[in-house]
């Protein structure tokens, strides 16, 4: 190419969307070592390749690495029935203990949430931000916490979603490399609520994780698998997808 990249974290065409210059979303070339479009072998230019790109779109930052959800395949994810403005998601690892911390707040007109490591909300792992506060196919930036550079997003797929939950997993360059949907008898799932939900998480056509509710009394359970992972999606944005499902399940809770 003959220029020179400085190392970074993410994978080639990692960086924010053209044109985002909203308050809290990182300017594009605003940091050194930040990869401009197309500047970066390796990286699908547009109209370049039908279908998902050759990169992954969910880097593993340093960040991500030395973070306890990095440590384990199988992660369980609750929210107790109630709780007091905003509802609250706990992450455990597969011995018990509190990996990860999320309140998702209900008052707020736009959704954003953040991932903590605990319940002290102390340190950041990962932000998301609607991008809008109504509309069919609502966007959801996902952010690394450590530098504020964007990961991805995740666009809720709203009329797909009355029959079967659909989320398209989006890179910074707004191309799509991935999805989670739900499977099984998601149709009878809406008159039936007691039966249990499954959700597939793809990258580039490729099976890398799933969510299965588990059934509980007073709480509700998923647990998130990401054995098939490889390293190809940072587990703080499956936690992310994780949380929405448990979301997209307790909106269906109250309109009944």
């Amino acid at each position: 190419m003959g220029t020179e990249i400085t190392q970074m974290q993410g994978p080639p065409g990692y960086g924010p969307p053209p044109g985002y210059g909203q308050q809290g979303y990182p300017q594009q070339g605003q940091q050194q070592g930040y990869p401009q479009q197309g500047q970066q072998q390796g990286y699908p230019q547009q109209g370049q390749q039908q279908g998902y790109p050759q990169q992954g779109m969910v880097h593993q930052g340093q960040q991500a690495m030395m973070s306890p959800l990095a440590m384990h395949p199988v992660l369980t994810i609750k929210r107790p029935f109630w709780s007091f403005l905003g509802r609250k998601f706990h992450v455990y690892a597969p011995d018990g203990s509190l990996v990860a911390f999320v309140k998702h707040p209900l008052l707020k007109l736009k959704q954003e949430f953040t991932i903590y490591t605990d319940e002290s909300e102390r340190v950041p792992l990962m932000m998301i931000k609607a991008r809008q506060m109504i509309g069919l196919n609502i966007n959801f930036d996902v952010f690394d916490a450590a530098n504020g550079q964007m990961v991805g997003s995740i666009r809720r797929r709203l009329l797909k979603s009355i029959l079967r939950d659909t989320f398209e997993l989006m890179d910074p360059y707004e191309q799509v490399v991935g999805m989670c949907e739900e499977t099984g008898n998601s149709l009878l799932r809406r008159f039936i609520p007691l039966l249990l939900g499954t959700w597939k998480i793809e990258l580039q056509g490729q099976q890398v994780g799933a969510i299965r509710q588990v059934f509980r009394f007073f709480v509700k359970e998923f647990t998130l698998d990401l054995s098939q992972n490889q390293n190809r999606m940072d587990p703080r944005f499956a936690v992310a997808l994780g949380v929405f499902a448990l979301m997209m399940e307790a909106a269906r809770e109250n309109r009944g």
